[in-house]
C-alpha cells in the first residue's frame, strides 16, 4: 500500500508513491535504459521512435492536485483516490471510511507519513514516521529512472505518455551471476509534453507488504498544476506537552 512502516521502516513504508512506490526510488549499478513493459491498468500500445532522445526523467512537482483511483487487483478491490501538493508538500488517500481500503501517504515538514485506517486483515493502525525525506530526495530518486518506452495508455481519453521503471535491489552489486532480491519495483507513466504529470503508476514489492500479490495501481483521472491541500493528519500530530 505504497509507503508503510519501518522494519518495517524499509520493508513497510519504503516507496510511495509513487508516489508511493517512487519514493524511495534510487538508481541501479549498471543501470541503463531497458526495454520491456509491466503490464498495466488499460491497454498499453507502444510507440518506438528511435530517432528521439531520451526524454529526462520523472518529476513530481511542488504544487499540484489530481483524481483517479487505487486499484488492488488480486484483492478486487478499486477506491478512489486523490493526490495533491503544495509547496513542496504532499498527500496522497486512498479510499475511505465506507470502503474496504483507506490509508494516507504524506512528505510533510521533511518527513515521510503513512497511516492506514482501514486494509482487509490489518489490525495495526499507528502513524508511521521516516524523518529526513523531502520532495527534493523524491526527485533525486527519479533521477535513476530507466526509460522504456513511449506508449499510450487507452483509456478515455488516451493519454500519451513515457514509461519509466525504477527499483531498488539488495545487494548492490556489479553484472554478473550474483543473488540479488528486487525489494521493490515501479513503473511510472507521465505524460509525454510534461515530465510532472503523473498518470499511472504500478508498485511492487515489499513495500507493499499488506497485499497477497505485493502490487498495486495508481491511476489518474485527472492532475492539474494547481496548488492542493495538504493536512497532517491528527493520528501523526506529535503529542501536545
Amino acid at each position: 500500500m505504497g509507503w508503510r512502516g519501518t522494519c518495517r521502516t524499509v520493508t513497510s513504508a519504503a516507496l510511495a508513491g509513487a508516489v508511493a512506490l517512487v519514493l524511495a526510488a534510487a538508481p541501479q549499478a549498471g543501470a541503463g535504459p531497458r526495454s520491456g513493459a509491466a503490464p498495466s491498468f488499460g491497454t498499453v500500445a507502444a510507440r518506438p521512435d528511435a530517432s528521439s532522445p531520451t526524454p529526462l526523467p520523472p518529476r513530481l512537482p511542488r504544487d499540484f492536485r489530481g483524481k483517479g483511483k487505487w486499484i488492488v487487483r488480486d484483492l478486487g478491490i478499486t477506491v478512489p483516490f486523490t493526490w495533491e501538493g503544495r509547496d513542496g508538500e504532499s498527500r496522497m488517500v486512498a479510499g475511505g471510511p465506507q470502503y474496504p481500503i483507506w490509508f494516507t501517504n504524506l512528505i510533510y515538514h521533511d518527513t515521510l507519513y503513512t497511516l492506514t485506517y482501514k486494509w482487509p486483515g490489518l489490525d495495526e493502525h499507528a502513524c508511521s514516521r521516516i524523518p529526513g525525506f523531502s520532495l527534493e530526495d523524491l526527485n533525486e530518486g527519479l533521477e535513476g529512472a530507466r526509460f522504456v518506452g513511449r506508449e499510450t495508455l487507452r483509456r478515455t481519453p488516451e493519454r500519451r505518455v513515457n514509461h519509466w521503471r525504477v527499483g531498488v535491489v539488495f545487494p548492490e552489486l556489479p553484472p554478473g551471476n550474483h543473488p540479488r532480491l528486487p525489494l521493490a519495483l515501479g513503473d511510472i507513466y507521465v505524460d509525454e509534453a510534461d515530465r510532472g504529470t503523473f498518470w499511472q503508476v504500478l508498485q511492487f514489492g515489499v513495500q507493499n507488504l499488506y497485499d497477497p500479490a505485493l502490487d498495486e495501481w495508481l491511476v489518474m483521472d485527472t492532475f492539474e498544476h494547481r496548488p492542493g491541500t495538504v493536512t497532517l493528519p491528527r493520528e501523526c500530530e506529535p503529542p501536545r506537552r
